[in-house]
């Protein structure tokens, strides 16, 4: 525990040393770490994609296209996120929203069913999966929400049934996909922010009971995730059946030992293990980089989630309230979805499909998640230049 406060004060002070540095206008290690998880992701599903790709269209390199596709517009779209000024987002947050809860609506009615969920829009090359911008712009929502209104938390139910509300209206169209991850996902943060930014624990207990019973009947009114929770709490049971995911992530952890089996050289990522470059590319990294490449990404996404939490606190100190709890909100969506990914893929938590940030495949949920990190420097960047304004003056 002691060395644990040592390094989170070293932390802390570095990151006081670089928001006093007037010549530095934005985080640079938030940057470096996320362009360091993108070229990871990219090496390792070039890796663990090549065996489906062969499969599927006979071309190994048809995913690595997709990506370097998905990687251009993404990295374009990054510099003009950067341009924004995040009031732009605070005053049309709203309206995006609106747009992203179409979209999921667009969903159901196109119908485009691949392994019995509906979640996509297909436009030519592009294939869109709104439920990954809809986590991204509730949050730009609900941060404008309790950046308007601040004490509306702390004075009665009222004033936390609006967010509430919306969010479970949100869960319905996610849940009709079905996305359960999502919905999980949406649930635990909503109730993370509204605690972190006033709301009593009193108010919440009830609100967490109902949707824990929902969550439940959700659960036992399908045969697929009754499975799912059964073959977590015992994969080996049936490890040709509904454990046979969960057993091929584990043998791909023990595989990879302390120091791994080298870049490129996974068994389990030739389609012994399902879905090896989505939702469990962190086991094919257990397995060809072993526990040090495993703990060293981990502690990288720990980086990006920790100075997102910071840069927020920062915001709010100097009274930018929607970028604060923006920031703040982004983070704990980030740790949460790494938490819940990794936890699923080594055994800790039921199997869910979700990916890990930076670093699965998966157009949609790269690109939000790296607009999400553009937002998160754009507001370093107004912090810092704000409080270099008023350094300057009090200067003169």
């Amino acid at each position: 525990m002691h060395v644990f406060k040592k390094f989170k004060y070293k932390l802390l002070n570095l990151y006081e040393k670089q928001s006093s540095n007037t010549n530095v206008l934005y985080d640079r290690m938030f940057f470096w770490v996320v362009l360091g998880l993108m070229c990871i992701g990219f090496i390792i599903i070039s890796s663990g994609s090549i065996p489906i790709s062969l499969r599927l269209v006979e071309n190994p390199y048809y995913f690595i296209k997709h990506m370097v596709f998905y990687h251009i517009i993404t990295i374009l779209f990054a510099i003009f996120t950067l341009k924004i000024p995040i009031i732009t987002w605070k005053k049309y947050s709203f309206i995006m929203f609106l747009c992203s809860c179409i979209a999921l609506i667009l969903v159901l009615v196109l119908n485009n069913s691949t392994h019995g969920a509906t979640r996509w829009i297909i436009l030519g090359p592009l294939c869109i999966q709104p439920a990954e911008p809809s986590k991204l712009l509730f949050i730009c929502y609900l941060s404008r929400y309790l950046a308007n209104q601040p004490n509306v938390l702390c004075n009665n139910y009222v004033g936390i049934c609006r967010p509430i509300i919306i969010m479970i209206l949100l869960s319905i169209l996610l849940l009709a996909q079905p996305d359960f991850g999502s919905v999980v996902i949406v649930f635990m943060t909503t109730l993370s922010i509204l605690f972190l930014f006033g709301a009593k624990l009193c108010q919440l207990i009830l609100i967490f009971i109902i949707n824990i019973f929902l969550m439940i009947l959700s659960i036992t009114t399908s045969t697929y995730r009754i499975n799912r929770v059964l073959a977590f709490w015992n994969p080996w049971k049936d490890p040709f059946g509904h454990g046979y995911q969960l057993t091929q992530s584990l043998i791909a952890f023990g595989r990879g030992k302390f120091f791994g089996e080298g870049l490129g050289n996974s068994i389990l990522k030739l389609e012994y293990l399902p879905e090896a470059h989505t939702d469990f590319i962190f086991s094919i990294i257990a397995e060809e980089l072993g526990y040090f490449g495993a703990i060293l990404v981990i502690f990288m996404l720990f980086i990006v989630v920790f100075r997102s939490m910071t840069i927020g606190y920062n915001a709010l100190a100097i009274n930018h309230k929607f970028s604060g709890i923006l920031a703040c909100s982004i983070s704990i969506w980030f740790g949460l979805q790494v938490f819940i990914n990794i936890g699923a893929v080594s055994g800790i938590l039921p199997t869910k499909g979700l990916t890990l940030p930076f670093i699965s495949y998966g157009g949609s949920s790269f690109f939000t998640t790296i607009i999400a990190s553009m937002l998160i420097l754009r507001i370093d960047f107004e912090t810092r230049l704000a409080k270099n304004q008023v350094f300057f003056k009090f200067k003169k």
